[in-house]
């Protein structure tokens, strides 16, 4: 069973210290194009790129449709 924990008060860190926002958002920001792609669908063909993200790993790079990474 479980037992009930109490927390250390002292590694409590208020929010308007660290600059967070009220609605917990942040915006990502694009570092590196790694990969292309284009996969064909019935009667069109629609591009890929696979894009590394500020403050993130290869790893976590992530495919985006081309077009809404020209906006």
């Amino acid at each position: 069973m479980l037992k009930k924990g109490m927390g250390d008060p002292s590694l409590i860190i208020l929010t308007k210290d660290i600059g967070i926002k009220d609605s917990l958002s942040y915006e990502e920001i694009s570092v590196q194009i790694l990969d292309r792609q284009v996969q064909k669908l019935r009667t069109k063909e629609v591009a890929s790129v696979k894009v590394l993200w500020r403050n993130q790993f290869v790893e976590e790079a992530t495919w985006e449709a081309e077009e809404d990474m020209k906006k």
